[in-house]
């Protein structure tokens, strides 16, 4: 037996601030042929705090330009000595195929956040519905592994819907969570058989019929969603239909949604009507209007100028770049800190234009 206390005895919580964000890879899962896990750690003993269903702006550096995504945190915070992403190979995608061909342990990744209100701490109820859609169930499994390790008497089901049987996230993780814990109840639902095992499960696609059958009770649960935008939207559709109240039903996207006009999210109004001003995009080598009403992003959404974006609400930071020349007017949630703002950094998702603009995007 000895008396040398663990290494992160004593360790304070981790801060991107203090950090730099700095954190290390130490260990990488594949759970499916295209999705991995990735487990971080910071570069001293750091505790890791987080509301279960947040995620993390993750920065790497692609071909020397720093580049940023958002992956929601899949480990519970009932966990703190490390934090874990699961992405999805995605094709074309910039970063979620850097992370798989490249990134390996004792590697390093810049990150920030805890970001995000997507949670059932936020939402409490005695009875919830998680549905999700491929990489969807990430936020999922995060509040659910959070559940179980608490045994909290919380009434969950979970349902899952994948291409295959062989597609199914936390596959066994579940089945045993499922199997240990009496108030949680684990459904998946699949397109086709998969390579190997034919399904004899629920079959296509969600629908009411289905989902009456798997939870009867659904318009009197806490609803969780989050997947492809095409599934959120079918999903969103089948609630509505089905009288589901708006309150009881959230979801979590990283798509690109316009974002409100900093005007209308203040609830006031300038006098800005008739101001437009020209924006030009070095990098992309794209002059466009703007007036003072419109985000940046926005606008170059409208012109067919496809730029990266995650939250569309100035918390992640993912839209984030330099401002060469002019002002902007910039009403952010969290996603840049100040020494990034005196550097003339800006989020095109909450920055309308002053004046004429140069943009390094």
């Amino acid at each position: 037996m000895t008396d040398t206390l663990p290494a992160w005895a004593g360790t304070r919580p981790w801060d991107d601030e203090d950090t730099d964000g700095l954190l290390v890879c130490k260990q990488i899962h594949s759970l499916t042929p295209d999705v991995k896990t990735f487990v971080f750690q910071a570069p001293e003993p750091r505790l890791f705090q987080h509301d279960p269903g947040q995620f993390l702006t993750l920065g790497v550096d692609i071909d020397g330009r720093p580049v940023e995504r958002c992956y929601t945190i899949s480990s519970p915070p009932t966990r703190p000595h490390s934090v874990a992403i699961t992405v999805k190979r995605v094709p074309g995608g910039l970063v979620s195929n850097w992370l798989h061909d490249r990134l390996r342990p004792g590697h390093t990744v810049r990150a920030r956040g805890p970001l995000g209100d997507f949670s059932f701490i936020r939402h409490p109820a005695p009875k919830y519905l998680f549905l999700s859609g491929g990489s969807g169930a990430t936020p999922a499994m995060a509040m659910t592994r959070t559940l179980y390790d608490l045994a909290q008497p919380a009434d969950v089901v979970f349902v899952h819907s994948a291409r295959t049987p062989a597609d199914i996230l936390f596959r066994r993780e579940l089945d045993l969570i499922a199997a240990t814990a009496p108030g949680i109840r684990v459904v998946h639902v699949c397109e086709a058989d998969g390579p190997t095992e034919p399904w004899g499960g629920h079959r296509g696609r969600l629908t009411f019929e289905m989902l009456r059958q798997i939870a009867p009770d659904f318009r009197q649960r806490e609803i969780f969603t989050c997947g492809p935008a095409g599934y959120m939207a079918a999903v969103r559709a089948l609630l509505s239909t089905a009288g589901v109240a708006k309150d009881r039903y959230h979801e979590e996207s990283f798509a690109f949604e316009a974002p409100p006009s900093p005007a209308s999210m203040t609830g006031t109004e300038e006098a800005t009507e008739g101001r437009v001003f020209t924006v030009e995009f070095t990098r992309s080598r794209r002059t466009l209007t703007c007036d003072a009403d419109t985000s940046l992003l926005q606008a170059a959404s409208r012109a067919g100028l496809s730029l990266p974006a995650s939250c569309a609400q100035g918390m992640c930071g993912t839209c984030k770049t330099t401002l060469l020349a002019g002002s902007v007017d910039m009403r952010h949630n969290g996603g840049i800190r100040p020494r990034e703002i005196a550097q003339n950094k800006i989020l095109l998702c909450c920055a309308t234009p002053q004046e004429n603009l140069v943009v390094d995007a």
